[in-house]
């Protein structure tokens, strides 16, 4: 769980202090959980499966990130979360472009990034297997494909700009994966969580630097004629 916070709570930040009351937010990937873990407001999630009931506050749509079930600037922001690296890179391009297609004014990718990123997963894998633990389904996928990075996002639509922000150190994400693997550190992490999330996600924070494991994405979109 506290691998899912490391992950979303930049995200949150991103969205708390850019978007408007009640604005539309699009979660491509969420699976059942995905923002609303830790989001109380409303929100589309989609998927190409729901494996389990989808959290309250999500309206949940079945669509591939590929062909997004949605019409040309249908929401405010968009998020899509350690999605991209799940898939094929002759497919990435594909997929920020129809994430771009549905999205108004911010898109927020966050996955990860580079060789290192995939070097170190690499790595977490073998420890899974020396401790004869079945690896995660995320991480066993995560062996199929190299991490895509930055240069997937060098060619943008006219208007739109980037900003890169550090999520998790290797040293932090390698750590964290390790301890989580012990089911009494993983259960004391998240009473922590549970009972602190303020300064849990102040102790976050200072693992948020380079070289990091996995990047986000801030897409912004400037309006024609005129500036945000």
């Amino acid at each position: 769980m506290l691998n899912r916070a490391a992950r979303f709570f930049p995200i949150l930040r991103e969205l708390r202090s850019r978007l408007p009351h009640g604005a539309t937010i699009l979660e491509v990937g969420s699976g059942a959980l995905g923002l609303g873990e830790f989001w109380t407001g409303r929100f589309v999630g989609c998927d190409v499966t729901f494996p389990s009931p989808p959290v309250q506050n999500m309206r949940a749509v079945r669509c591939s990130g590929h062909q997004l079930a949605f019409k040309e600037k249908s929401f405010d922001a968009v998020v899509v979360s350690d999605v991209m690296e799940h898939v094929p890179p002759l497919q990435r391009k594909q997929v920020v472009a129809e994430v771009l297609r549905v999205a108004r004014k911010l898109v927020i990718l966050g996955y990860p990034c580079g060789k290192a990123a995939f070097d170190l997963d690499q790595k977490l894998y073998r420890d899974y297997r020396s401790r004869g633990l079945s690896p995660p389904a995320w991480l066993e996928e995560h062996m199929l494909h190299a991490f895509p990075d930055a240069d997937l996002l060098r060619e943008l639509p006219i208007g739109w700009k980037t900003q890169a922000i550090p999520n998790e150190s290797l040293r932090f994400h390698y750590w964290m994966m390790r301890t989580e693997m012990c089911r009494l550190c993983d259960y004391s992490l998240r009473f922590v969580l549970r009972t602190m999330p303020n300064i849990v996600e102040r102790f976050l924070q200072q693992a948020d630097r380079e070289p990091a494991y996995r990047m986000i994405f801030v897409l912004t979109c400037e309006p024609e004629g005129g500036h945000a």
